[in-house]
């Protein structure tokens, strides 16, 4: 028996103020955001890769409450630097670094705490 065909096509954040939050990962993805024509108040950025999912952006009334618990890993060459941009942008470090032997992660937060990591290369950080 076959299932039905399933793609991953986004991640969606919510967000209080959607059009800041999508202007935070669109600054440091470097990809535009845009409105989606039939939801209003909703941005998406990218896909960030060819053929990969995109980062929608949706309006919810309420504050992020506790920790995130899907989030996003972001590869970078040169963490400390990934991290001073983060900050420039309006984000910030948790202060939570973890090293591993695959790589060095530092845990960022956006700019309304939605938690994310960058993974930089290992002794890194």
């Amino acid at each position: 028996m076959t299932g039905p065909d399933v793609v991953w096509a986004a991640i969606t954040v919510d967000c209080t103020d959607p059009g800041m939050t999508s202007d935070f990962w669109s600054r440091l993805l470097g990809l535009p955001p845009r409105t989606i024509d039939d939801l209003p108040g909703w941005f998406r950025i990218g896909p960030t890769v060819g053929g990969g999912p995109a980062i929608t952006f949706q309006p919810v009334p309420e504050r992020k409450a506790g920790k995130t618990r899907i989030h996003l890993d972001l590869w970078v060459d040169r963490l400390e630097e990934a991290m001073a941009l983060v900050a420039d942008l309006g984000g910030r470090s948790t202060g939570e670094i973890h090293r591993y032997d695959e790589g060095t992660v530092a845990v960022m937060a956006d700019v309304e705490g939605n938690e994310f990591c960058l993974v930089g290369p290992p002794g890194s950080g």
